[in-house]
C-alpha cells in the first residue's frame, strides 16, 4: 500500500502505457489546432506513437497549434475523483510556473476539495521545467513512492533535485517561437535563411531563455556534446531525450550517451503542449548533474 498518490499533468511527456502501468494519475492539458480556417479544441491524451507523428505532420502541412491553460473545473474534477476514491495524500506535478499559472490553479482546486474532504492533502510540485525535466522528476517521485516514502519526503526530495536538471532544447524552425512571442519576426526570418538553430534552456524561475545559437542541427548536437563533456550525468545516470518527430537527431544523441557514458537514456516523442511552441523536428536532451542548473 503506497503512502501517497502520484499525479501529474500531461506536460511530463510520459507515455500512456507508462502512466497506466505505474498507477500515475494524469490530468490532460488542452490545446487548439487551427486548420483550414477552422479551430478545434483538443486534449493532450495521446495513447499511440502515431498520434504524435500525425500532429507534427499537421503542423508541417500548415496547421497552427496553440496552448491554453487547463481550467479550474478540470483540476477540481480531477482532485475530487481522487478524494472520492479514498486518496488522502497526493503529490501532484504541474507545468513550470514560469510557463503557465497552472500550479496556482491546481492548488486552489485542491484546497476546494479539501473543504469537502478534510483528510485530502495535495503537495503541488512546481518543477521549474516541463517535458523531459518534468518527466524526470515524476520518475524520481515514482521511485520514492515505490520505496515507501511519504508525500512530504517525496515533495522535499524532488524540490531539492529540480535545479540539478540541465536542459538543451533545439528548435528546428524559428517561426514557432516567433508565434509564441519568444523572438521577433525579423530574427525568425534571418535565422531561417542561415539555418540557425536556437538552443533553449530553463532558468531558475522555470522560464525558457535562449542559451545560444548554432548553425544547423549538427552544430546543435556538437554543442550539447561539448556541455556533456564538461560535466556529464551524475552517478544515478538519468538522461532524457525527447523529440518532435526527429528520430535521427534523437538516435544520434542516444548513441552518443550510450558510448560515452554507458547509460541507456529514456527516449520519447514530445507531446503537443510544449511541441506547439517548438514545432516539428525539434529535439532536446536533459540530465541530472551534480552542479546546479546552467552553472557550467
Amino acid at each position: 500500500m503506497y503512502k501517497f498518490t502520484l499525479s501529474t499533468d500531461s506536460t511530463c511527456d510520459l507515455y500512456h502505457d507508462f502512466i497506466v502501468e505505474n498507477d500515475i494519475k494524469l490530468v490532460s492539458l488542452t490545446f487548439m489546432v487551427e486548420k483550414d480556417g477552422a479551430l478545434e479544441d483538443r486534449l493532450d491524451a495521446f495513447t499511440q506513437y502515431s498520434q504524435y507523428v500525425d500532429f507534427y505532420n499537421e503542423l508541417r502541412a500548415g496547421a497552427y497549434s496553440r496552448t491554453s491553460m487547463l481550467n479550474y473545473d478540470s483540476h477540481y474534477r480531477h482532485f475530487l475523483a481522487l478524494a472520492k476514491e479514498g486518496a488522502e495524500d497526493v503529490v501532484h506535478f504541474t507545468i513550470s510556473s514560469g510557463l503557465s499559472p497552472t500550479k496556482t490553479v491546481a492548488a486552489k482546486a485542491a484546497a476546494a476539495v479539501k473543504e469537502e474532504y478534510p483528510k485530502f492533502n495535495v503537495w503541488v510540485v512546481d518543477p521549474l521545467t516541463a517535458t523531459v525535466g518534468q518527466g524526470a522528476l515524476v520518475r524520481m517521485a515514482l521511485i520514492c513512492r515505490n520505496e515507501g516514502k511519504t508525500a512530504q519526503e517525496t515533495y522535499d526530495y524532488v524540490n531539492d533535485q529540480r535545479l540539478h536538471i540541465q536542459h538543451f532544447i533545439v528548435a528546428d524552425d524559428l517561426k514557432y517561437l516567433r508565434r509564441g512571442g519568444r523572438i521577433s519576426a525579423a530574427a525568425a526570418a534571418f535565422g531561417g535563411v542561415l539555418d540557425i538553430k536556437p538552443i533553449l534552456t530553463f532558468d531558475n524561475e522555470g522560464k525558457l531563455f535562449l542559451l545560444t545559437k548554432t548553425r544547423g542541427a549538427k552544430g546543435a548536437i556538437r554543442f550539447i556534446k561539448s556541455k556533456l563533456e564538461k560535466e556529464g550525468p551524475d552517478e544515478r545516470g538519468y538522461v532524457y531525450i525527447v523529440h518532435t518527430d526527429n528520430e535521427p537527431a534523437a538516435n544520434e544523441l542516444t548513441d552518443y550517451v550510450r558510448q560515452k557514458f554507458g547509460i541507456e537514456p529514456f527516449v520519447s516523442i514530445m507531446g503537443p503542449v510544449i511541441g506547439s511552441h517548438v514545432g516539428p523536428n525539434a529535439f532536446a536532451l536533459g540530465y541530472l548533474s551534480k552542479s546546479l542548473r546552467n552553472t557550467f
